[in-house]
This record gives structure tokens, sequence and C-alpha cells, in this order.
């Protein structure tokens, strides 16, 4: 947290970000509710987002939120990646974390790790989330009251979606010593990973379900929102403490 908010390089990195969400949010959702919302191209949208299956997005009482999940639920875990991605790793490769190691023990080190970085993410979301609500309360002032519950509703969501992401990134900061080649290792995870799992599943003809194992495997199960029930958010849950329990057990054995 000190990094990120109390250093010349995070306060870029905060300024980058929302630099961002300015762009996504004056040219692509607030241009993008108003098509929506548009009696000549209602018809238009409707066919557009019944054809990729999210046409109960369209039935929101807040149309601004229809165009922010859709962003946040694929940006926000990218993002993740990018930001959490120096979690332990710097320590390691400077030789502070053995002093670390001094007052805190390995598994305290880990969690304490993630908790920062997972608060860090969920204070951004929710920032954009009100930045999003008070866009749609200056359109119509109205919408203030359902556009915070559906924003409240809707961080939480995002949240879980982005914590075994976090996690991962926790995981593949105990085996590098740098930022960049964690990167690097996610990237060849979630690209060569399903190769490799379709070649098993191919090789013994049948399925493992190794697909499991990537976190934001739910994501298009929950994207049109119609019928969500708890279960579909319990992947990402159980992902990240198996995740976190893997990364615990790598932190004891490796050498610091």
């Amino acid at each position: 947290m000190v990094r990120l908010f109390k250093t010349k390089r995070g306060l870029l990195s905060l300024l980058a970000f929302a630099t961002i969400w300015f762009i996504i949010l004056y040219y692509f959702i607030s241009s993008a509710a108003d098509i929506v919302n548009s009696n000549s191209f209602e018809s238009m949208a409707s066919d557009l987002f019944g054809a990729l299956g999210l046409s109960s997005l369209l039935e929101w009482p807040v149309s601004e939120y229809a165009i922010y999940w859709l962003v946040a639920v694929y940006f926000f875990p990218m993002f993740a990646l990018s930001v959490c991605s120096d979690q332990i790793c710097s320590d390691k490769h400077r030789g502070t974390l053995r002093f670390l190691t001094l007052r805190s023990t390995r598994t305290e080190i880990i969690l304490g790790r993630y908790l920062g970085q997972l608060f860090i993410i969920a204070v951004l979301i929710v920032m954009t989330a009100l930045a999003t609500a008070v866009l749609a309360s200056i359109r119509d002032l109205s919408l203030l009251l359902a556009s915070l519950q559906l924003g409240a509703k809707l961080s939480f969501e995002v949240i879980i979606v982005v914590m075994p992401f976090i996690a991962l990134m926790t995981l593949l900061n105990t085996w590098v010593h740098s930022a960049r080649f964690a990167i690097v290792a996610a990237v060849l995870f979630f690209s060569l990973g399903p190769l490799v799992i379709a070649f098993i599943n191919y090789q013994f003809g049948q399925e493992f379900y190794l697909n499991l194992l990537f976190p934001g495997e739910q994501i298009e199960s929950i994207l049109s929102q119609s019928g969500v029930v708890a279960s579909q958010y319990w992947l990402p849950l159980i992902q990240t403490l198996v995740l976190l329990f893997a990364s615990n057990l790598v932190m004891k054995r490796a050498s610091i």
C-alpha cells in the first residue's frame, strides 16, 4: 500500500489508471448508455445484446452499469495481473525478505501481501463503480439510489472475480525473482495452459476438468447476470484458497 500511494512510481500508476478509466467512462460507458437508451438504436442494441446472450442487461434500471459490468469483469483481472506482479519477488531479489521473516512468519507475509493487494484492487473497483453512479446521476438524478445499490452489488462480484488472479500472482511470486518474469509466467500460464489441457484430454479421450484450475473460468457463465446463483462464485473462492495454500507450501520450502 505504501508503494502504491506514497511513491512516485505508485502515484504514476494511479494516474495511468485514472486516465484509462476516464476514457472508458467518458467515451464508452456514457456514449454507449446514450445509444442503448436511444429510441432509434433500441432495436439494434436489443439484437446485439441478444446475439451475445446479454439481453438481460438491457433490463437493468441503470444502463451505464450494463456497459460498466462488461468492461470491469475483463479489465480488472488483467489489471490485477500487472499491478500485483510484485508482491514478494523484489524483496527476494534485494534480500530483504529474510529480514522480514525475523518478525513475521512466511505464512503471515503471504497473507499480508495478498490482502494488501486485494484491498488496493477493491478500493479501485469501488471508485470506478462510484464514478459510474455519478455519471448515471448526472443523466438522471432519480437514478442515484438505484445506481448505488447496483454499483455495490457489481463491485462485490468483480472483487470475487479478481481474487484468484491476485492469488495466482502470489504463487508466481514465490517462484520467480522479478515482477517482469511473474507477468511473463502468467501470460504463458493462460496461453499455453489450455493447449496442454486440450492435449491431455485428447490423449486420454475423456474430460478431466483441468480447466477449472484457471482463474476466470466462470466469467462467461456470470456475464449475462441472468439467473446468477451463489454456486457460480464458489469456483473463484476455492481457486483462491488453493492458490494461497500452494503459495504457502512453496514459500515454506523456498530458500530466501
